[in-house]
């Protein structure tokens, strides 16, 4: 991979796929492999780009993909999805609009979701629009709304420790 291409193409987008790497992962081992696999990925499938959309939506889309195929296996070898270790990661000053405190609990939250609730929700704080989330989900974006209001009440209750 050229320093060139990594700068441009993926240095670029890391935030978004740090994000969702960390959602899916559940150590700080496995992030670091998430976050490696997705960055080959997306090296690999660079040619596979048609500019049918945004870079940043095929590198969401890419990442998510790439996450959902190692957490399924992952949940193959290990048949139980348990939560191991905070995943620490350095955050650039822009993102700190939570502690990191109150960051790990909220991805501690947005873990318990489905896996595409995550995808969602992770999309939705990104501040990505519905029909960009909907792109990259693959349903309408009257559904991302509907979706979007019942992950905010789940994760409401998982925070404030009502539901499991």
């Amino acid at each position: 991979m050229s320093n060139e291409f990594y700068k441009t193409s993926i240095l670029q987008y890391s935030g978004i796929i740090i994000k969702i790497c960390r959602a899916y992962s559940n150590s700080q081992e496995d992030f670091e492999d998430y976050y490696q696999e997705v960055c080959l990925q997306i090296w690999r499938s660079k040619e596979n780009f048609k500019g049918k959309s945004e870079w940043s939506t095929w590198v969401y889309r890419l990442s998510l993909n790439v996450c959902l195929t190692l957490l399924k296996k992952e949940t193959k070898r290990n048949d139980q999805y348990s939560v191991r270790e905070p995943i620490s990661i350095e955050i650039n000053q822009d993102d700190q609009t939570f502690s990191e405190d109150s960051l790990n609990q909220l991805y501690s939250a947005i873990k318990q979701l489905s896996k595409i609730d995550r995808a969602v929700i992770i999309l939705y704080l990104e501040e990505r629009s519905y029909q960009e989330i909907s792109e990259i989900i693959g349903t309408s974006t009257s559904n991302i709304g509907v979706r979007i209001n019942r992950i905010k009440k789940r994760l409401k209750k998982i925070i404030n420790g009502k539901i499991n």
